[in-house]
């Protein structure tokens, strides 16, 4: 069994909207740690005595292994939509040590800011302030007007550490209609040029949508996994301003989900092959993953299964791909582990001790230095956090019950993966409940439990 951790509290969370934005699975880094230093964001109110409305983007950091966290807000961008994929997420690229975050976007126009070179690479030098970044943008630094059209329908942004540079990656469309895309930040040491290679796209939906569990960048070689969300036209679904796709559960649900499907490139995202290893995409030739590439499918779960959509991925040291995801094949809504080994095997396993139900919250994954997985589980009603640990050694198939506490509102949980592989300390970006019952207005802080694995 985990120990239970250490809980520091990063502010209030926002309880009095419909819609959680603290703690979604798309938002691959809200949390993330660079140079013995941990950063993370989150949506709340200006202060805690203020007004509830609107939302303001919180920036935290601080020193590891156990500093202090220091909070600025960024007060020029008010947040007021009450949709839950308008989440904020968090890059820090490498090679110059710049920070970014992308955020507020449900179909929307790109928003984005960044800071002054250096800031993550020398964190003491740069007292903590919004001063160090950008003002609110509406282009990608780097990029100009010819690829203003694009960037005008973003969903779901992620940023991931290409050795020195950053990769950030969008879907346009709207569900069960759009594409993903990636372009990639660099710059050179000691310069001031900097900026995005023009965006490409890498996963075409032909009459549906790719959602991509997540992208890993590990040993040279940038892994993807994701389901396809076939699309079933809706009165208005050709019309230019036609909204009801933005709903929170829009027309085009879940039931559409299918299959879980598998990419990696060996060249920060240039060309793609499948699980045998033939090249499907070459995105400098203008082709993309689609949905007849051959050999992308690793398995076959038709719609209507329950399966989920950007459930979670992690990758291990040997190049082991682990996806979290559910399904009915069975004859019962369960959670799975799906797993391809380093050989290219893929097996699967349903969890115990948990229930994955159709439509529930979503979990995360996350590998130790020592290469065991570790599972962190929402409930889907009750206020409880439960983490499942499978062992490299059992060849991922042995799920022990590690960890299981109440007073965790249902929430997708965020992990710190760099800080795994920095000190081996699982940081879990979540909310909690201050005491009380849950059903009579308890405070609702954003939180980090640290775990020593």
């Amino acid at each position: 069994m985990l120990a239970d951790p250490s809980i520091s509290v990063l502010g209030l969370d926002p309880t009095h909207r419909n819609c959680v934005l603290n703690g979604n699975a798309f938002q691959q880094d809200a949390i993330q740690s660079f140079n013995g230093w941990q950063y993370a964001c989150f949506y709340s109110q200006l202060s805690d005595e203020g007004d509830r409305e609107p939302l303001y983007i919180h920036l935290s950091r601080r020193k590891l292994p156990e500093g202090n966290w220091e909070t600025f807000v960024f007060d020029d961008y008010p947040q007021t939509t009450d949709d839950g994929h308008n989440t904020v997420q968090l890059g820090i690229c490498p090679g110059d040590g710049t920070i970014h975050l992308s955020y507020d976007h449900h179909c929307d126009v790109i928003r984005y800011r960044h800071s002054q070179p250096s800031v993550a690479q020398s964190p003491e030098s740069f007292p903590w302030s919004a001063s160090l970044f950008t003002p609110h943008l509406s282009r990608l630094p780097g990029l100009g007007e010819e690829h203003d059209e694009l960037f005008s329908y973003v969903t779901y942004p992620r940023f991931v550490q290409l050795g020195q540079n950053l990769l950030f990656s969008f879907r346009t469309g709207k569900a069960g209609l759009g594409d993903d895309h990636v372009a990639v930040y660099s710059s050179q040491n000691g310069s001031s040029t900097y900026g995005y290679s023009p965006p490409r796209t890498n996963l075409k939906g032909i009459a549906s949508n790719p959602y991509i569990h997540g992208l890993d960048f590990r040993a040279g070689r940038l892994h993807v996994t994701w389901v396809y969300r076939g699309f079933v036209r809706y009165d208005g679904w050709d019309d230019p301003w036609d909204t009801k796709h933005k709903q929170q559960r829009g027309p085009n649900g879940a039931e559409n989900n299918h299959d879980i499907c598998y990419a990696y490139s060996d060249d920060s995202g240039e060309s793609w092959r499948n699980g045998t290893g033939e090249v499907v995409a070459d995105l400098g030739k203008g082709e993309s993953v689609r949905n007849d590439s051959p050999g992308i499918v690793a398995f076959e779960i038709p719609k209507g299964s329950g399966l989920s959509n950007q459930e979670a991925q992690a990758v291990d040291s040997e190049g082991g791909v682990h996806v979290l995801n559910r399904d009915n094949l069975d004859g019962e809504q369960r959670w799975k582990h799906y797993y391809r080994s380093p050989e290219g095997k893929w097996t699967q396993h349903a969890l115990p001790h948990v229930q994955g139900v159709q439509g529930g919250k979503r979990g995360r994954l996350a590998v130790s230095k020592d290469d065991d997985l570790y599972l962190i589980l929402p409930d889907h009603k009750a206020p409880t956090l439960t983490i499942l640990k499978a062992t490299k050694a059992s060849g991922y198939s042995d799920y022990e019950l590690a960890w299981q506490r109440d007073g965790f509102p249902p929430t997708e949980p965020l992990v710190d993966s760099t800080r795994l592989d920095y000190d081996n300390v699982l940081s879990v970006f979540t909310r909690a409940a201050n005491g009380g019952d849950m059903d009579s207005g308890a405070r609702v802080d954003v939180v980090i439990l640290d775990f020593r694995l």
